[in-house]
């Protein structure tokens, strides 16, 4: 598993909740979270979180709303030390430089006699907007600050260039012009930029959005761009990865392509299963676990796809509601997601993890990072009930665990309070909304606001440390990380 996928608009570690106090009128349920220690279900990246820089200008508006201002790749203010600092905190973080109009952009490179105009709005024109121009001397800056940051950048190249497009069917016909990619790639190489991959295309997959490219085009185009690559690349100690097709997925589509692509390293796909930002039930989506559990068969299938192609699977762009989100709903708590925290608590080693329980709280636990024991991330959907968790686990030891976990072979234990020496405890961080608003843009961390410091840093994350007997209570609407240092589980080895 390769890449978490944030649209990044603007940029601010996403976490909320409040440590647990039951009300009076909430009800509580019980339930249990059980992990399998036994073995590891998967392996994340050490650079899992990644986010989208886009290139849409301030006149980008949908549904009456123009929401992107100076967030794009071309206006971006790259002074800006709090956007800065985010990007450090994750160290490193995957940026990926894309979106729709990438493919409608030109590079201005040391050859290029034409003018470099920026986009322009043209209802009439694919997206509303013109062709675009990404000038040398933005590059260089967007470089300096991409290393001082220490992010590991993916670029998506613009793989219409070349090609005829057909308005009546849709269809994007003709071979990928490449002259003016090799240039831009080219002059970056002289430059020692590191360029963590390179992306071709964004969604021209399947059925396209805007317009499409037939898998067998796409397939002999990505050949060609993997030899392109190659030899631009010839001699240089780094060798980035080759990334494609950065779309919607489509079963036969990527099936044809895949089988057809060899030496492919990635391959990406986007998720907006929420979709449009007009949508007036995004809340009643977000809150829904079926609505969630029905991304789950996209990835089965993908991951069968390329489980013999040598490839891995990421989820490139995943912005929930296409469209740019909606205001108070893809900029506020109900939206959020603690990337920050997943960072700094969640290792790579991910393990099997059941609940038995109300199907509104959802369970995840992977080994601890850079600590002893495991982490478990626990989200509860329900909006007025709290939820008491029992963590129990099953692994093949036979032998006592530390401080007091005690495994046996194919038996399940849950651990009670005689199990327990009298200063066992475990960390929790609870995230809440602001007054229990799910449009609230602040987040709560065990009941106090996260913000920034006086000086623009992003404020220590304090937990709270309950003695290990005690279950673990998930308010409602709440996101809770918990890190339980004492469970040793031999996955976690």
């Amino acid at each position: 598993m390769g890449c978490l996928g944030l649209q990044m608009r603007m940029f601010l570690c996403v976490c909320f909740i409040h440590f647990v106090c039951l009300v009076q009128g909430e009800s509580t349920s019980e339930g249990t979270v059980f992990v399998d220690g036994k073995n590891v279900i998967g392996v994340v990246d050490r650079d899992y979180v990644c986010a989208t820089l886009d290139w849409w200008p301030p006149e980008k508006c949908d549904y009456g709303t123009c929401s992107w201002g100076k967030a794009s790749l071309l206006n971006l203010d790259l002074t800006n030390e709090i956007f800065l600092k985010a990007i450090q905190a994750f160290s490193p973080l995957k940026i990926r430089l894309g979106g729709s109009l990438q493919d409608k952009l030109i590079y201005e490179t040391e050859d290029q006699r034409q003018p470099c105009i920026p986009f322009l709005y043209k209802a009439s024109e694919m997206f509303s907007f013109t062709k675009g121009c990404l000038p040398l001397h933005r590059w260089d800056e967007l470089n300096l600050f991409f290393k001082k940051s220490g992010a590991n950048i993916i670029f998506g190249l613009n793989a219409l260039n070349g090609r005829s497009i057909n308005t009546r069917t849709g269809s994007a016909v003709g071979k990928w012009d490449s002259t003016n990619a090799e240039s831009f790639m080219r002059y970056t190489v002289k430059k020692n930029y590191m360029i963590h991959g390179w992306e071709l295309g964004n969604e021209l997959c399947g059925t396209g959005v805007g317009v499409r490219v037939a898998a067998a085009q796409y397939s002999s185009d990505t050949i060609s761009f993997v030899k392109l690559v190659q030899d631009i690349y010839k001699g240089v100690d780094f060798q980035p990865l080759i990334i494609s097709p950065g779309g919607f997925f489509d079963a036969n589509w990527f099936k044809e392509y895949v089988s057809k692509t060899p030496k492919l390293n990635v391959v990406t796909h986007h998720i907006y299963n929420l979709g449009a930002g007009v949508d007036k039930h995004l809340v009643e989506k977000i809150l829904d676990p079926e609505v969630l559990n029905g991304i789950a068969d996209t990835f089965k299938q993908l991951q069968s796809i390329v489980k013999n192609s040598g490839a891995s699977a990421w989820v490139g762009e995943s912005g929930g509601a296409y469209n740019s989100g909606h205001d108070l709903v893809s900029n506020a708590f109900v939206y959020s997601f603690c990337a920050l925290l997943w960072h700094r608590l969640m290792g790579r080693k991910v393990l099997s993890t059941s609940f038995s329980g109300t199907k509104k709280l959802r369970a995840y636990t992977h080994c601890a990072k850079q600590s002893n024991g495991i982490t478990m991330l626990l989200i509860n959907l329900d909006n007025s009930t709290t939820v008491l968790i029992t963590p129990a686990f099953d692994n093949t030891s036979s032998k006592q665990g530390k401080r007091g976990f005690y495994y046996r072979r194919s038996k399940l234990m849950q651990v009670s309070p005689e199990d327990q020496s009298s200063t066992q405890t475990r960390e929790e961080y609870h995230l809440t909304a602001k007054d229990g608003n799910l449009h609230s843009q602040t987040m709560l961390l065990n009941g106090n606001a996260l913000t920034l410091t006086s000086s623009g840093d992003i404020p220590i994350f304090i937990p709270v440390h309950v003695h290990s007997s005690e279950p673990i209570e998930v308010a409602p609407y709440s996101i809770v990380f918990v890190h339980l240092p004492d469970v040793v589980l031999p996955a976690c080895k």
